[in-house]
């Protein structure tokens, strides 16, 4: 009676353990870990072309590739290896367990634990050892895999889930590395070493045991021939080729370029693969000639060379080489593309576009001529590059031929606070410190700034004046660079410092008849050259794409009197004509299709036609019919705002009065009489009291005005 209860009652938790692990295997799976793709990121160029093989955070190397476009003779090999009756149990091999058990009883050891494919799937997801408890697990999981995903799908997840060696997880990352191809296409000898792997990827590993792996593809071979997969005669070549050895074959290009998108990355998780903006292609053919480039100057002591190729419409990146050889021990990682530097004059074309900005034109007369400026430091003197001065210029002149004391003399009209503000706007985020501590001497580029953020604000130039971020990936859609963009400046203001920049006649006074810049199609360029000579820039800027070009020494040192004709110039114009040849270079907007007319104005000093001089063609913006200020002939309305200056910031000490917190309002108006505007309301003058927030200080003469915009924080 006790005998039967007993039994009864083991039949009862017998049923019980049966219906609770039914309802189990029958529950809805929970999500796989990484649902579709997985954290392994392969970055590839604009064609498709891999470009670097970057691990997940765990070290492994991972790629999803869906079942349907895996070539079927690999599908085959795992199945024959692994899990030959794979599409005849239900997860679990009772054949091959028996098997398994006879051969641990009769020789005293475990040689095979009889884990199907299902089986080794669970193990991997559900992070299961290898232990008595662990098999048991994996039973159950197994049946659970089996009831609700499938024979395919199961088949899908283990391929990609297996690891094959050196961090590889999957088989599409395995064949990348091993081979530099992908699964969707392999030779029978590649596919059974990849299948060979899986028992035991580092005993066979054939990048460090060529033996050992040949031996392993070869029972491979024959196991797929007795299968009948393979033909004897197929089975013979596919042993003969070659395995691979050395280094694993995985890209590596465009370091610089993938460190800096890598340096930022967030959705590794959910992203397999990155396809970017570059042009590998271009990126190889300009990498040989920067290293060319710097060989060439190599008797003027150059060591360095950088350089960045940006798509104008989209800001794509379409090249960048942030030193000659990535891997050279000393500094070969320096990325001169984002490291910044002193530009020189590079950054002249951005303080004219501001007195363009501001209703003057080419024809603007300035002085070259021995000067010295006042500033909080002491006495500027800024002298010319060839140490030579040429007088009353052209503002188109003095751009063009980089002329320096003319430039400094427009800066202090405009007023360093507007300058440093406009290159704010411009994208010039390493500008980080005060008007006060760059002077007059910004407008020769005395502040560090990036390359990038160069190319970038011509760039902005080129797209009539709104500035858009730099674009790294295709795959990202560009709604977010439409919500950063901003009007940096009016379409004509850029469109004539554009067209400033390609007058090659303008140019010949600083620059002689004979320079790299002439192209087969429209271009403006610019160079600088920063103080002492450790620094050569230039920038070469068409309608389709803008390249910039540095050249000089990671450390600093001095270059042997390199200019930009001689130093970064052939190298812009290299890589100029070999991006036209994969980009359309097309055609910069002229002055006249952003609003401006053409006028003819005296050649000596900018003033209008009279009949009597000799004349040259200028353009005039769309809605000033010339500069309102210092006009030869009209200098009784002539006004120029000496404090405060467009741009200004200024802040109120804490405890100083309010009755203290003033500036003066000072202009020069020749023999008009002067009066001013405050936020739109009149001002007796003399001196502003500040109040916090954005203020419009107005200065009139004689029908004449200019305004200046100031924050008070």
């Amino acid at each position: 009676m006790r005998g039967g209860r007993l039994l009864l009652g083991a039949g009862a938790m017998a049923c019980a353990v049966a219906v609770l692990g039914a309802a189990w295997i029958a529950r809805p799976l929970p999500p796989p870990v990484v649902p579709g793709a997985v954290p392994g990121l392969v970055l590839v160029d604009r064609h498709g072309l891999p470009l670097r093989t970057a691990r997940r955070d765990d070290g492994a190397r991972q790629l999803w590739r869906p079942l349907a476009e895996l070539d079927p003779d690999l599908v085959t090999a795992f199945v024959v290896t692994e899990d030959r009756r794979f599409r005849a149990h239900g997860g679990v091999d009772g054949r091959a367990a028996a098997r398994a058990l006879r051969d641990a009883v009769r020789l005293g050891r475990v040689t095979s634990g009889a884990s199907t494919i299902t089986m080794q799937l669970a193990r991997l997801e559900r992070g299961l050892g290898r232990g008595p408890l662990d098999k048991a697990r994996q039973l159950l999981w197994a049946w659970r895999y089996e009831r609700q995903l499938g024979k395919e799908a199961i088949l899908e997840r283990y391929l990609n889930r297996v690891p094959l060696g050196h961090g590889t997880v999957g088989v599409e990352a395995a064949a990348r590395l091993y081979f530099g191809a992908t699964s969707t296409a392999l030779s029978a000898g590649q596919a059974a070493l990849l299948a060979g792997l899986a028992s035991n990827p580092e005993r066979d590993d054939p990048l460090r045991h060529a033996d050992a792996a040949a031996r392993r593809r070869a029972t491979v071979l024959a196991r797929l021939r007795a299968h009948g997969a393979l033909s004897a005669g197929d089975a013979a070549l596919a042993a003969l080729e070659p395995l691979p050895g050395g280094a694993p074959p995985t890209p590596f290009d465009a370091p610089h370029f993938t460190s800096w998108l890598l340096a930022g990355r967030r959705d590794t998780a959910t992203t397999a693969e990155w396809r970017t903006t570059l042009d590998l292609p271009l990126q190889a053919m300009l990498e040989d000639e920067l290293r060319q480039a710097v060989r060439a100057l190599g008797d003027r002591q150059v060591g360095d060379a950088a350089l960045v190729v940006l798509d104008n419409a989209r800001g794509e990146v379409l090249a960048w080489i942030g030193s000659p050889d990535f891997t050279d021990p000393a500094d070969g990682q320096t990325d001169m593309v984002t490291s910044p530097r002193q530009p020189g004059s590079a950054l002249k074309p951005f303080v004219y576009a501001l007195a363009f900005e501001r209703g003057h034109d080419g024809s603007m007369l300035l002085h070259d001529e021995p000067r010295a400026f006042a500033t909080a430091a002491g006495p500027y003197r800024p002298r010319n590059y060839d140490r030579r001065f040429r007088g009353p210029v052209r503002a188109r002149e003095a751009l063009a031929s980089s002329l320096n004391v003319p430039t400094v003399e427009l800066a202090d009209r405009l007023g360093v606070g507007g300058v440093l503000h406009l290159l704010h706007e411009a994208g010039f985020a390493s500008l980080s410190r005060s008007a006060e501590h760059y002077g007059l001497g910004l407008a020769l580029g005395n502040g560090d700034v990036t390359l990038l953020e160069l190319a970038n604000a011509y760039r902005m130039l080129a797209n009539g004046g709104t500035w858009t971020p730099v674009q790294a990936r295709l795959d990202r859609t560009a709604a977010a660079a439409e919500r950063e963009s901003r009007r940096v400046l009016s379409p004509f203001a850029a469109a004539l410092a554009l067209d400033i920049l390609a007058d090659a006649d303008a140019r010949t006074a600083g620059f002689g008849a004979v320079t790299p810049f002439e192209f087969p199609f429209p271009a403006a360029v610019k160079t600088g050259t920063s103080r002492h000579f450790t620094d050569n820039w230039a920038v070469g800027v068409t309608g389709g794409f803008t390249v910039a070009v540095w050249v000089g020494n990671f450390d600093g040192r001095p270059m042997a009197a390199v200019s930009g004709i001689t130093g970064a110039g052939p190298l812009l114009r290299r890589a100029m004509l070999l991006t036209a040849a994969r980009h359309a270079p097309g055609r910069l907007v002229r002055p006249d299709e952003a609003g401006g007319r053409r006028v003819r104005v005296c050649r000596a000093d900018g003033r209008p036609d009279d009949g009597r001089c000799r004349t040259v063609p200028e353009w005039r913006g769309p809605e000033v019919p010339g500069p309102a200020t210092e006009r030869a002939g009209d200098a009784a309305a002539a006004v120029r705002l000496l404090s405060p200056r467009d741009g200004d910031r200024y802040a109120v000490p804490p405890g100083v009065p309010a009755r203290y917190a003033t500036i003066a309002l000072r202009a020069e108006a020749g023999a008009a009489p002067l009066s001013w505007e405050v936020d739109g309301r009149a001002h007796p003058g003399g001196r502003l009291r500040l109040a916090p927030g954005s203020h419009t200080v107005v200065a009139r003469a004689g029908g004449a005005a200019t305004a200046a915009r100031i924050v008070v924080e």
